[in-house]
C-alpha cells in the first residue's frame, strides 16, 4: 500500500511537474517569438500549403497549438488573414502538436533528469532573473519550463514503474475496451485542459508496459477528441470568427478522430513498416509519437477536399452577433494570451470604433437631432465600457517596453474618438433658424462642405501617418462665427438663438479635430 501511495504521489507531483513546466515554456517562447509569429502569419494567406506550414511551423516553434489558434483568431478578426487560410492555419497546428510527442519520447524518455533537467532549470532561471522584461528574460522561461518539464516526465515514468504491479488498464481490443481507452483520453484531456499533458502520460504509461500499443493509440484518439471539446468551450461567447475557427478545430478533430478509430488495426499494423523505413528506434514511446504524427496528417488529407465547402458553411454561421453593433468584434478574450495580438485586436476595435464616432459627426452635420443620436451614443457607451474590461483583463505586468507604449497610445486615441462622440451629440441639431439671412446661409454652407471633406477623407486608405490639413474647415469656422456674430448685433439673430448655434458650431469643429488627431496616431502605429 505504501509503495502504491508514493507511486500516485510521483504521479501527482510530475503531472504538476509537467504542466508547469508546459506553461513556462509555452509562455516564454510566445513572448521570444511574438514578431516572428506575425511574420510568419502574415505570409500565410497565399496558398494551402502556406497556411498548413506556417500553422505547423508556428505549433513547433511555441509548443502550444492553443496560441496558434488564438493568432489565427486575432488576424482574421484584424482583416489581416482570410477565414479559409485561417483554417489551413488551424489545421496546420494539429500536425505541429506532434512535435512534443516527439520530444517526449526521443529526449524526455531517454535522458536522466540530472543530466538534462536540472541544467536547464538553473540556466533558464539565471537569464530570467537578469533578462526581466528583455526577450532573453523569456527564453530563460522557456529554458526553464523545458527543465521543469522533463523532470516532470522521470516522476512520471517512475510513477508507472511502481504501479505497474498494482493497476491494470484496459487492454482488449473489443468494442468496450476500446471505447474505455477512449475515455481516458478524453477525460485526461477535459480534466487537465491539456491534450499535451494526456499525450505525454500515455507515452510514459505505454514505455512503462502499463498499456498496448493499440490501446495506447486509441488513448491518443481520445485526448484529441477532448482537445475539440476544449476548444468549444473557448469559442463560447467569443466573436464570430473566434467561433468558426474553433468550429472548424472541432470538426476537424471529430472527423480525424471517427476515421483513425475505424481504421485503428490497420493503421497500427503498417507502423511497424514505416519505423523500420524511418529508422527510428522500436520502443513504444515513438511508436506512439509516429501514430500521433500519421493520425493528424490522415486529418490534413481527408480535410483537403472538404475545406472550400467547410469555409463557404462556416461563414454563414454566427452572424447573428456581427448584426449588433454595441458588441465588439474583435476584443475576443482568447487573444489574451498573446500580448501582441491582444494589442492588435484592441486597435481593431479602436477604430471601429472611431469609424461610428465619424458617423455620428456626419449625421450631427446633417441636421440630425440628439434623440436620433441617441441610439449610437448608447453604441458608444457599450463599446467604451468592453474596451475599458478588454485592457483591464489584459497582462499588462508582461508586455514589453514597446507593447506598453502602444497600449498607451490605443487608449490615448481612444480617448480622442469618445470626446468626438460627446462633442457630435452636443453640435446635435445643426440647423439655422428661418431667420437667417443669405449671407449666414452661404457661410453655414461654406463650413459643412469644409467640414464634411474632412469627415469623408477620415476612414480613406492613405499613406500611414498622413494628416488630413483643417485649415479650410477652421478658415470656415472663423468666418461662419463673425456671420453668426453680426447677425445678431444686426437684429437679425435672437441671442438665445446665437448662444445656441455658436455652441454647436464649436462642438463639431472640436468633433472633427479629435477625430483628426486620432486618425493621424491611429495610422502613425501602421507606419514601418
Amino acid at each position: 500500500m505504501d509503495n502504491m501511495w508514493h507511486s500516485i504521489s510521483l504521479l501527482v507531483g510530475g503531472l504538476g511537474l509537467f504542466l508547469l513546466g508546459m506553461g513556462m515554456m509555452t509562455d516564454g517562447l510566445k513572448l521570444a517569438a511574438g514578431p516572428a509569429l506575425h511574420n510568419i502569419l502574415s505570409q500565410a494567406t497565399r496558398t494551402r500549403w502556406h497556411a498548413l506550414g506556417s500553422g505547423a511551423l508556428i505549433t513547433a516553434m511555441v509548443q502550444s497549438s492553443t496560441a496558434v489558434g488564438v493568432a489565427a483568431i486575432g488576424f482574421v478578426n484584424a482583416g489581416l488573414l482570410g477565414l479559409a487560410p485561417a483554417v489551413w492555419v488551424v489545421f496546420g497546428a494539429n500536425v505541429g502538436t506532434t512535435m512534443t510527442s516527439w520530444i517526449v519520447a526521443l529526449v524526455g524518455l531517454k535522458f536522466s533528469v540530472e543530466t538534462l533537467a536540472l541544467p536547464l532549470v538553473g540556466l533558464g532561471a539565471l537569464m530570467r532573473l537578469t533578462g526581466d522584461h528583455q526577450r532573453r528574460g523569456a527564453i530563460g522561461t522557456a529554458l526553464a519550463g523545458f527543465g521543469l518539464l522533463f523532470m516532470g516526465i522521470g516522476l512520471l515514468q517512475q510513477a508507472f514503474v511502481g504501479l505497474g504491479d498494482q493497476i491494470s488498464l484496459p487492454q482488449g481490443t473489443d468494442a468496450l475496451s476500446v471505447l474505455a481507452q477512449l475515455g481516458i483520453g478524453l477525460l485526461m484531456t477535459v480534466l487537465m485542459q491539456s491534450s499535451s499533458a494526456a499525450m505525454t502520460i500515455t507515452l510514459a504509461a505505454a514505455q512503462s508496459g502499463l498499456i498496448g500499443p493499440q490501446g495506447a493509440a486509441a488513448v491518443v484518439i481520445g485526448a484529441n477528441i477532448g482537445s475539440a471539446v476544449t476548444t468549444a468551450l473557448a469559442g463560447i461567447g467569443a466573436t464570430p470568427n473566434a467561433r468558426r475557427t474553433a468550429a472548424a478545430h472541432v470538426l476537424f478533430n471529430l472527423l480525424t478522430g471517427v476515421v483513425a478509430l475505424m481504421l485503428l488495426p490497420w493503421l497500427i499494423a503498417a507502423l511497424s513498416a514505416v519505423r523500420e523505413a524511418l529508422e527510428l528506434p522500436p520502443d513504444p514511446a515513438t511508436t506512439l509519437a509516429l501514430f500521433h504524427t500519421i493520425f493528424n496528417l490522415l486529418g490534413v488529407l481527408l480535410m483537403w477536399p472538404l475545406a472550400d465547402h467547410l469555409t463557404r458553411w462556416l461563414l454563414q454561421r454566427f452572424r447573428a452577433r456581427e448584426e449588433d453593433e454595441a458588441q465588439p468584434r474583435f476584443l475576443d478574450n482568447n487573444v489574451l494570451a498573446v500580448p501582441t495580438l491582444a494589442l492588435d485586436a484592441l486597435g481593431s476595435e479602436v477604430t471601429r470604433f472611431g469609424q461610428l464616432c465619424v458617423r455620428m459627426a456626419r449625421a450631427a452635420l446633417g441636421g440630425a437631432t440628439a434623440a436620433e443620436l441617441a441610439t449610437d451614443q448608447a453604441v458608444m457607451t457599450q463599446l467604451d465600457a468592453a474596451v475599458e474590461a478588454f485592457v483591464e483583463r489584459m497582462g499588462r505586468s508582461t508586455l514589453t517596453a514597446r507593447g506598453s507604449e502602444r497600449l498607451a497610445e490605443l487608449l490615448r486615441i481612444q480617448r480622442y474618438y469618445e470626446t468626438c462622440a460627446s462633442q457630435a451629440l452636443a453640435a446635435a441639431p445643426l440647423q439655422l433658424p428661418s431667420t437667417a439671412d443669405a449671407a449666414l446661409m452661404e457661410h453655414h454652407q461654406a463650413f459643412v462642405a469644409a467640414t464634411q471633406a474632412l469627415l469623408s477623407a477620415h476612414d480613406e486608405p492613405t499613406p500611414a501617418g498622413t494628416a488630413l490639413d483643417p485649415q479650410a474647415m477652421e478658415a470656415r469656422y472663423q468666418a461662419l462665427k463673425a456671420a453668426v456674430l453680426a447677425a445678431a448685433a444686426s437684429g437679425l439673430l435672437p441671442l438665445a438663438d446665437m448662444e445656441t448655434l455658436l455652441g454647436r458650431y464649436s462642438a463639431l469643429r472640436r468633433a472633427v479635430q479629435q477625430a483628426l488627431k486620432a486618425r493621424t496616431r491611429l495610422h502613425a502605429q501602421t507606419a514601418p
